[in-house]
């Protein structure tokens, strides 16, 4: 099966901490498009991001998400898509002036049939899609 190794750094136009912020669970909720994720071991209290070690969340692609760490400037999840895919995300930032450069980590791999093509389409696009991210907290979150 195919395995991916992505890497890309982009500057979120948010403070640090509230960067960190938005690459948690509850914290996507507001630049994520659809992004609504399910916590099996019930709803995070108001205030928490859901971003503990050992957090299990699933979302709408019927991926199975646990965050694997969490520090001051990381954040790495383990995710599985039945079928499909396995691997990891890392988000690790750092200050950048008034701004927070994220580098974003994907490493994945296919499971099947299914997941080679998807891979690949990720590959492909990875800068364009992290920079995304830049884009739509900007557009979500500032004023």
């Amino acid at each position: 099966m195919k395995q991916v190794r992505l890497a890309h750094t982009t500057r979120v136009p948010l403070a640090f901490e509230e960067a960190m912020r938005c690459f948690t669970p509850v914290g996507e909720r507001a630049w994520v498009e659809g992004w609504d994720p399910a916590f099996p071991a019930g709803e995070p209290a108001a205030g928490d991001d859901g971003d503990a070690p050992d957090t299990v969340f699933i979302t709408h692609d019927e991926t199975i998400w646990v965050v694997a760490e969490r520090g001051e400037a990381l954040v790495r999840y383990a995710r599985v898509t039945p079928g499909v895919m396995a691997g990891t995300v890392t988000v690790r930032c750092a200050p950048d002036g008034e701004a927070t450069a994220a580098e974003v980590t994907y490493v994945l791999t296919a499971l099947g049939p299914e997941g080679e093509p998807r891979l690949e389409a990720l590959a492909d696009g990875f800068p364009a899609y992290i920079d995304g991210w830049s884009r739509a907290i900007a557009d979500r979150l500032l004023p």
